[in-house]
């Protein structure tokens, strides 16, 4: 269970931390990801529309909601926050008048895919947001399971909050007074932390853990006004059926990339996630904010 899906990075940290996963080439996970994801290896949530939707269709539909959140047609610069294999950074490249486009990624194999692609106006780094240095502000940001990468289980909701804090501090210090952040996570319903659904993640994810809006409403407080909230929580169940039905057509050849044991992880784990989702047990989470610009008399 985790941000915008489960998302691919998440479900690699999810079979690292299980223990017993292989380490694989750059070029056996990206080619085992291109398997079970749409063509743009878009590993979030998708936005779907229909019983006759694609998964392609949606995940398109899922870019633009945040390329029309951020008014990418009237912008000149974006910084994404857990940048994936690159189809938000693609997107901007091929659709708008982008000059600087910046993508941020734990992985070594999603920023070697990106390069590989030559974008032009499109730079990716590897690392994490705390150690990201930048020199320049961006007119948006955009942050697709980023937040749930890094605080732990054991964390009281007051250590959590300051790390969400921590976030959004840094978010808005990399943005233009005008600017807007777009940002996707995997939730809690508020009230549900110590909820069965809890001790399920705890098993799955023995080393993250995930907000709950009222604890990003209150660790953005003071720093950005919170200007829409969605609750793609079926969205999300039904991303992660649907990369398992694809997951399942091409196992043998899953298996043959990375093994019978991390196949079976990802199984589990979306199995798992989409059943929390339908049984509102989890939630995903679009949020679009824009930095607070306090004018005192």
């Amino acid at each position: 269970m985790t941000a915008g899906t489960m998302t691919a990075k998440a479900l690699e940290t999810y079979s690292s931390q299980a223990g017993a996963a292989p380490r694989h080439s750059d070029d056996a996970e990206n080619q085992f990801h291109k398997l079970w994801l749409d063509r743009s290896l878009t590993d979030s949530c998708a936005l779907w529309s229909g019983d006759d939707d694609t998964l392609e269709h949606a995940q398109e539909r899922k870019l633009s909601f945040h390329l029309d959140a951020i008014e990418a047609n009237r912008i000149d610069s974006v910084l994404d926050i857990g940048c994936g294999w690159g189809s938000l950074l693609s997107a901007l490249n091929e659709h708008y008048e982008i000059s600087k486009a910046v993508g941020l990624t734990l992985s070594e194999a999603q920023a070697k895919h990106i390069r590989a692609r030559s974008r032009q106006n499109v730079e990716v780094r590897t690392g994490s947001w705390r150690q990201l240095q930048l020199n320049t502000r961006f007119d948006a940001i955009v942050a697709i399971g980023a937040l749930e990468q890094f605080p732990q289980p054991a964390e009281s909701a007051s250590s959590r909050i300051l790390m969400y804090r921590e976030f959004f501090s840094r978010c808005r210090s990399w943005l233009n007074e005008n600017g807007v952040l777009s940002l996707e996570t995997a939730a809690y319903p508020d009230g549900c932390r110590d909820c069965d659904s809890y001790a399920l993640h705890r098993e799955l994810y023995p080393k993250a853990d995930f907000p709950t809006l009222a604890e990003l409403s209150a660790a953005a407080g003071g720093l950005f006004e919170v200007q829409a909230v969605y609750n793609a929580r079926i969205d999300y169940a039904r991303t992660c059926e649907e990369w398992a039905r694809r997951l399942r057509v091409r196992r043998n050849d899953a298996v043959r990339l990375v093994g019978e044991n991390v196949v079976e992880r990802y199984e589990r784990y979306l199995a798992l996630t989409a059943l929390g989702c339908r049984l509102s047990k989890l939630s995903l989470l679009r949020v679009i904010l824009r930095p607070l610009v306090k004018n005192w008399l």
